[in-house]
């Protein structure tokens, strides 16, 4: 049988992207298949905030951060709790990735000429003991032009290696199923989708025109994970967090659908973890949507009243940029799908940021000018107040009786008590103005201004909620938002696919979240931030040099 080439990658994502420019700087022939066009190239990446985990960087050194390799493994093994017989290769994985974090990863990525912003952000800051879940220090170094400028590297490759005819896009062509020979894994077939001119992001056309069918000496499976598909969200969904949510905005596009899982998982592959997933508790609806149910999440600093449904304060150590997972797991407890953040004017303008390329104009524009204005600015970046005056999920009074009237007409559920709310409110303030508390969410807000990229751009000075001075007062409506699947189809750390016999499946690779970035889950059950656009580069370089290296 004639190869079409020596190796097929499934998605035009990073991962896929990665993987497929290894493949041609390797010499290899490859070609990359997308049931998408041409115009979402980069997948889900491009529309990140580019945000990547990097241990001991230079950056994080001109700050006063003290990392290293052994706290950041320390801190990823207390996140993931891994604790099952499934989880011997994610560990492996995640041993893996943190050395790479920690090494070269910063290297390769300058040399194709990607910078960083020079102000480290601290997410996922725990709150528990030591061993337990959070980033100690800040790890959260974002991409200077955020998911393009993570995506750009690579495609740019990608196009030098199409033009010297080591690498060719298929876009539009929808795998339906994986072909194999002799046992061994050696293409796929579909269909081929009419073309459709659709802005990125946007629903695109299911109608077929055609079939194909492609042959090759392995394919790579980087197709991304589930969370578009709502309803295989809610079928995976971890008894642990108790029932699944009846309401939830997506924060990534439909075509993000778990299809080629499936697929995959059907000729054979061995899928694990698949419950564990990483969804956000910071999700609003987005006020000018690009997909169907487009929600963008909050990155908030650490000053915000959280109160869940019924108007009762998040507790300890439950506060903003915490424990994402363990916010998840309170808040689906109280029988509701959302919660409430309380803030005012001043904290909104210091500390609030939307995740998304499209929702940072100044960094994704790499304009140094724009993003000075974040810290200087007397009101907040121009799409967080956007979303203040368009926003379904954003109320804006002078005095708290009226917030809270205008929470409960917004729910129709009629919950919230003002004087409940005002007692929380009010305690918390009598302690704001003291450098000695007991409040933990105060303490924190302390401990976070002792850092100065916090104290600069991220932390606004403590003061009073309940301060006139210091309005508006701003109450937040936050919608679950699904986004990462952190399980999926197992692999050794040549991102080779074990099958349902525990075997490896000879020609089938697998990479990108389609693997659970590297494994079949090497976050385990929970993330530490910043980490899944890195695990896409370091599982698709990964599967990318081994496929080409088995093809000869």
């Amino acid at each position: 049988m004639a190869f079409d080439a020596d190796v097929i990658v499934v998605g035009a994502g990073l991962a896929g992207l990665v993987a497929a420019t290894e493949i041609a700087d390797a010499g290899k022939r490859v070609i990359v298949v997308d049931q998408e066009g041409e115009q979402s190239l980069g997948g889900q990446a491009f529309w990140s905030f580019g945000g990547l985990f990097l241990v001991d960087s230079p950056e994080q050194r001109r700050l006063g951060i003290k990392d290293g390799f052994d706290l950041a493994l320390q801190d990823w093994m207390g996140s993931a709790g891994f604790d099952g017989d499934d989880d011997h290769w994610p560990q492996r994985w995640a041993e893996a990735y943190v050395a790479f974090a920690a090494g070269e990863k910063r290297g390769w990525l300058r040399a194709m000429g990607h910078r960083i912003f020079p102000v480290i952000g601290w997410a996922e800051r725990g709150g528990y003991d030591a061993m337990s879940h959070g980033n100690s220090v800040p790890r959260f170094h974002v991409t200077w032009g955020t998911g393009p400028g993570i995506v750009e590297p690579f495609a740019r490759r990608a196009r030098e290696a199409q033009a010297s005819g080591h690498l060719t896009f298929k876009f539009r062509h929808r795998v339906d199923a994986l072909n194999s020979t002799n046992g061994s894994i050696d293409g796929v077939s579909g269909a081929i989708l009419e073309p459709d001119g659709v802005g990125r992001g946007e629903s695109s056309s299911r109608n077929v025109t055609g079939d194909f069918s492609l042959h090759a000496q392995a394919v790579i499976v980087a197709s991304g994970g589930i969370g578009g598909n709502h309803d295989l969200v809610r079928q995976n969904w971890p008894k642990r967090l108790g029932d699944p949510p009846r309401n939830m905005i997506s924060g990534v596009p439909a075509h993000v659908d778990g299809r080629m899982i499936g697929i995959t998982e059907a000729a054979g592959a061995r899928l694990i973890n698949r419950d564990r997933m990483w969804h956000y508790v910071e999700g609003i609806r987005n006020w000018a949507p690009i997909w169907p149910r487009h929600g963008i999440r909050i990155l908030p600093g650490p000053s915000s009243m959280w109160f869940d449904a019924t108007g009762k304060r998040l507790p300890s150590p439950l506060f903003p940029g915490s424990d994402t997972l363990g916010q998840l797991h309170y808040i689906m407890g109280t029988g509701y799908d959302y919660s409430w953040f309380v803030l005012t004017q001043s904290i909104i303008k210091k500390e609030f940021a939307l995740s998304g390329s499209e929702q940072n104009p100044d960094l994704t524009g790499k304009s140094w000018l724009m993003t000075a204005r974040r810290a200087t600015n007397k009101g907040a970046p121009a799409p967080v107040e956007a979303f203040k005056s368009h926003g379904a999920d954003f109320i804006v009074r002078d005095n708290l009786g009226d917030l809270v009237e205008a929470m409960n007409k917004l729910t129709g559920d009629h919950l919230l008590k003002l004087e409940h709310v005002k007692a929380q409110i009010e305690a918390r303030d009598r302690e704001i103005e003291n450098p000695y508390v007991k409040d933990t969410q105060v303490m924190n807000i302390h401990n976070a201004r002792k850092y100065i990229g916090d104290r600069l751009i991220r932390t606004a000075k403590p003061h009073r909620i309940l301060d006139p001075a210091q309005g508006p007062l701003i109450a937040v409506k936050l919608n679950i938002l699904t986004r990462k699947t952190l399980g999926g189809l197992e692999t050794d750390l040549d991102s080779r696919v074990f099958g349902s016999d525990g075997s490896i499946m000879p020609g089938l690779y697998a990479a990108g979240e389609a693997a659970g970035f590297g494994g079949g889950g090497m976050h385990g059950y929970r993330s530490l931030e910043g980490t899944f656009l890195g695990g896409c580069l370091f599982s698709g370089r990964n599967a990318g040099r081994a496929a080409a290296k088995a093809a000869g």
